[in-house]
């Protein structure tokens, strides 16, 4: 009884760690049963002995209560530890000991005193609850030993040998009242349970001291694991034999446009159109880029099979990493590298050629062709420069504009370069986007006006909002964007025979995915293009804790 009490002092030290508390149930349990044993022994008459045998209950149902909470709670179960299945487990106990103190048949049929061994020994006969309390008993030191066993095999020699020691500490009073149940114990009648509980408490001692019980805790492991799932940056989805999904997390669901709880149980034949994502048999899966149908962002998808003990393939876990932004960069490296490497040839070319020209006829047209072809590069430059600080601030948080002002601000310079041009757009007034949008409207207004050889060229802005979305439609009604241009900026890319005539274009497009939105260009009827941008609203609190936070509203 004393190295079970010291056992128990030291539990009570560790609060509020994870089982502290259940185990000093537990061991405060097995101290009371051993105290009031020593009691009924001591006592003469077959009141008395009744009387500390049915007080003793209160320790014999605390034992395995205690028992298999602390283990739940140690090994991160805790889940199961909540006060309604506490509350739960201690319904057979709590009655237990009801009818223990109030002396109910249904616990024991008879009581009498017999002398065995030169001892005065209480004899008694059992009734039905007896044997459902028993049966109970053993099912909770069962329950509770399942978890403590799956540490036995695990790598960590700490946790091995807490194990090992706690399994130790429940084996011995467990055998010895089997024996008793049995009747094959030295002296008949003579519960030796409280015996084996000291050897319970020199395990206990040993875990707690020897295998640092509660300073080596696995208790955050299943909940590590479980975090790391739901919270890892990629979407992962868990599938079984028959390709039904069997766990999802968080981003796996949205990037299939879905939910996880809807998605739990379902083939994932019915959640990827992509057939392709659906492993067969038994080797990992190695998939291209996927396009999420929810956002249209680019996926690397990697499948890797999840085989038994025998080497089965049971399951695949499949992996989708973003690489949009990836791609993107890609596409705009062959979109910038084009330009220095074809357009400014070009242009170079032509100054050469009419360079040389000039040397032999010094003729006014080619000194015209040499100046507007150096304005192209220069415009190329300035395109090149706007992109590059585009880029650069998508690199920093983007603060939230208003698109009244950022509309304004677009069409201002346009006006006074080209006078006679007619801009029209509606109001845009409690509306706001990330600033980022000004050079891709900007452009977008020039665009317009600048290609259209009508004198009285016309550009007309729409605004629409849907929810958290809003579209900036700008329509003009000059010759329209070239088709071939059109597929190479909704591809994303060039090749060699298709590419752009420049750049403004492109930083409207790759402006307005950085603003985490999109561009489509369409023909205009009769004449003329409309490009859409689509783009998230913003709440005009982030205009004001974006200006703070740079210090520009500092005071």
């Amino acid at each position: 009884m004393a190295t079970g009490a010291t056992a128990a002092l030291l539990s009570w030290r560790e609060r509020p760690e994870p089982g502290s508390a259940p185990l000093v149930v537990m061991l405060a349990g097995q101290c009371w049963w051993s105290a009031l044993l020593i009691f009924d022994l001591e006592a003469s008459t077959l009141g008395a002995k009744v009387f500390w045998a049915n007080l003793r209950w209160i320790g014999v149902v605390a034992v395995p209560l205690g028992w298999m909470l602390f283990s739940l709670e140690y090994t991160g179960r805790d889940q199961y530890v909540r006060p309604r299945y506490v509350a739960l487990f201690s319904v057979v106990p709590l009655l237990t000991v009801v009818f223990a103190l109030t002396g109910n048949p249904l616990l024991y049929t008879e009581s009498e005193l017999v002398r065995k061994g030169g001892l005065l020994l209480l004899s008694r006969t059992p009734g039905p609850w007896f044997w459902v309390i028993t049966a109970y008993t053993y099912l909770l030191g069962l329950l509770g030993s399942v978890p403590l066993l799956d540490l036995i095999r695990n790598d960590s020699l700490p946790f091995r040998g807490q194990s090992a020691a706690l399994l130790v500490g429940i084996l011995a009073p467990w055998v010895s009242n089997i024996f008793f149940l049995a009747d094959a114990v030295p002296v008949p009648g003579l519960d030796p349970t409280p015996v084996a509980f000291s050897i319970s408490g020199v395990a206990y001692l040993g875990a707690l001291t020897r295998f640092q019980l509660f300073g080596t805790s696995p208790s955050p492991n299943p909940r590590a694991r479980r975090l790391l799932f739901d919270r890892m940056p990629d979407g992962a989805i868990v599938t079984d034999g028959h390709r039904n999904v069997v766990e999802i997390n968080e981003t796996g669901a949205e990037l299939l446009g879905t939910e996880r709880r809807r998605a739990l149980g379902r083939p994932l034949r019915e959640l990827v159109p992509d057939d392709s994502l659906v492993p067969s048999g038994e080797s990992d899966l190695d998939h291209g880029p996927f396009k999420s149908p929810d956002d249209q962002r680019l996926y690397d998808v990697t499948g890797t099979a999840v085989t038994d003990i025998h080497d089965r393939t049971i399951g695949h876990v499949i992996t989708f990493h973003d690489i949009s932004e990836h791609v993107r960069q890609q596409q705009r490296h062959e979109v910038l590298n084009r330009v220095f490497r074809h357009n400014i040839r070009t242009e170079t070319n032509v100054i050469s050629s009419y360079a040389e020209l000039l040397a032999d006829t010094d003729t006014q047209g080619g000194a015209d062709e040499i100046t507007e072809s150096a304005q192209r590069i220069e415009e190329l430059a300035n395109k090149a420069r706007e992109i590059i600080a585009v880029f650069e601030r998508a690199r920093e948080s983007t603060e939230a504009v208003a698109l009244e002002s950022l509309l304004d601000d677009s069409i201002e310079p346009v006006r006074d370069e080209y006078p006679d041009a007619r801009i029209e757009r509606e109001s845009a007034d409690g509306l706001y986007v990330a600033g980022v949008l000004e050079p891709v409207f900007a452009n977008l207004v020039e665009n317009g006006v600048e290609h259209n050889p009508d004198p009285n060229p016309t550009v007309r802005i729409r605004v629409e909002t849907d929810d958290d979305w809003v579209r900036v439609r700008i329509a003009d009604d000059g010759p329209g964007i070239d088709v071939t241009e059109r597929s190479t900026l909704e591809r994303g890319t060039e090749t060699p025979l298709e590419h752009g005539s420049g750049l403004g274009l492109w930083l409207a497009k790759w402006g307005a995915e950085i603003a985490d939105g999109s561009v489509v260009f369409e023909a205009n009827e009769p004449t003329g293009s409309v490009v859409t941008v689509e783009v998230p609203l913003l709440s005009s609190a982030d205009t004001e804790e974006t200006r703070t936070a740079s210090g520009e509203l500092a005071p």
